[in-house]
């Protein structure tokens, strides 16, 4: 009977010391923590990881400022373009504009009160009116318009009795001459002695002129088709 009882007391005290073993090897890993080679290791590789992040930062902020960069240069692109853009315009006659100018008035000669016949057979022709608006280019007008119509480089001032088209556009008498430009110098040009203007009064036409500190000469409304002409390619 003594023999089991052994048997049990030395099973249990061979399991009690190998739970004993198994506790100490656990608690002495835990306490040793990570070996000092792989904490160096690990160090090592937290410090590429740290100077990675650092050079990406780097180019980051490097991209950001060459993006910033062309974002402004192209906005100041677009800007110049649109700026010449509407130089063009301007320049076309595209686009309404206003400034300082003289404004001329032409009409046929008047009737007279006994006989209810003009003072003058002469007519307002389209030649009389080129040579006005040749006056006032030559004299440095920057926008001309005719009853509205505005002059540009296509224009054409025809004759076609009893109108005169412009524009394609048919004009009557009383011819309302709108010119932007300094204004001295496009007075003078229509003053001078043996000019159109005292031609035109010789014949008996009234011509009134009148300056303006600020006046409006309307864009070009008609339509443009180059169906023949076609920009010259560079090479």
């Amino acid at each position: 009977m003594k023999w089991p009882m052994y048997i049990s007391i030395t099973l249990v005290a061979l399991v009690t010391g190998l739970l004993l073993t198994f506790q100490f090897r656990v608690s002495s890993r835990i306490e040793q923590g990570v070996p000092t080679g792989r904490a160096q290791e690990l160090a090592t590789e937290l410090h590429q990881l740290e100077t990675e992040i650092s050079q990406l930062q780097s180019e980051v902020n490097d991209l950001g400022a060459k993006l910033a960069q062309a974002t402004k240069g192209q906005q100041e692109a677009l800007a110049a373009m649109e700026g010449e853009l509407v130089k063009a315009k301007i320049a076309a006659g595209l686009t309404a504009v206003s400034g300082p100018g003289v404004e001329i008035i032409l009409d046929n000669p008047p009737l007279q009160r006994q006989t209810g016949r003009p003072a003058s057979l002469y007519v307002i022709r389209d030649e009389d009116l080129l040579r006005i608006v040749n006056e006032l280019r030559g004299a440095g007008a920057e926008a001309i318009s005719i009853n509205g119509q505005r002059i540009v480089a296509t224009s054409e001032i025809r004759y076609a009795a009893p109108f005169i088209n412009v524009n394609l556009t048919r004009i009557v008498p009383p011819y309302h001459i709108l010119a932007i430009g300094k204004v001295d110098h496009l007075q003078a040009a229509l003053s001078i002695p043996g000019g159109v203007v005292e031609y035109l009064k010789d014949l008996g036409v009234r011509v009134d002129i009148q300056t303006h500190d600020k006046l409006t000469v309307p864009a070009y409304t008609g339509t443009r088709q180059h169906l023949y002409a076609k920009p010259v390619q560079r090479r």
